[in-house]
């Protein structure tokens, strides 16, 4: 990861949040021989008594279930909104374009539940993911039993606790106000993910160049 304080969230809800937002993660891991393994899925994030957990599902016939099956260490990966950063946007052009991006990686073990366990997810995720509706037809309690004694035994749920939790905010956080001003103009200009980019830069504008406080460059690493 990449691993300079200045680029790094330090309000835990702001982390939670863009979890909620960006919830179709990576989930990564490995077989004994080390052989890796990775697929996407959408996750439901809860806290209990201060700890954070993440559950979800896999299906269970795939390569990545028996990898997790032999070893059930895993690593999720939440990525949002990233876009390219032109060093021709600096008050000096003369260094290298770089990448904005966000990021948050979470490390633990993999804990397969039980069946009653993974009803209780699959009820709490279908309803969660469409929008509280309880009238909508593809809601766990109103799928068709023929389809879900089909389709149920062939999942595994899981929950996985957060042992190690790191991000990666990079949003230009090491450029001067000039820069930074411009950089958010140009990303804006061009729309779509970097506008999304160009959001979260201006949500820390103020804390980055308060009123009356000399900019300092000599704080940053590079």
């Amino acid at each position: 990861m990449y691993n300079f304080s200045y680029f790094k969230e330090k309000d835990r809800q702001t982390v939670l949040d863009f979890m909620e937002e960006y919830p179709f993660a990576f989930l990564t891991g490995s077989h004994l021989s080390g052989t890796q393994v990775a697929t996407q899925i959408p996750l439901i994030i809860e806290e209990r008594q201060g700890e954070l957990f993440l559950q979800g599902h896999i299906m269970r016939n795939t390569d990545h279930y028996k990898a997790f099956v032999e070893n059930p260490n895993a690593l999720i990966v939440f990525t949002g909104p990233n876009a390219y950063v032109s060093a021709s946007w600096y008050s000096n052009p003369h260094i290298g374009s770089t990448w904005n991006y966000m990021s948050v990686h979470i490390h633990g073990q993999i804990k397969f539940m039980p069946d009653v366990d993974l009803i209780r997810l699959m009820k709490k995720m279908t309803l969660k993911f469409e929008g509280e509706n309880s009238k909508s037809p593809t809601i766990y309690d109103n799928l068709p039993d023929g389809f879900l004694k089909k389709m149920m035994p062939a999942i595994a749920g899981f929950e996985i606790k957060a042992d190690r939790i790191e991000n990666v905010f990079k949003l230009s956080q090491n450029r001067d106000e000039k820069s930074y001003l411009n950089i958010i103009s140009k990303l804006e200009q061009q729309g779509g993910n970097r506008d999304l980019v160009a959001i979260e830069m201006r949500k820390r504008k103020a804390e980055l160049f308060p009123p009356g406080k000399e900019w300092d460059e000599n704080k940053f690493d590079s």
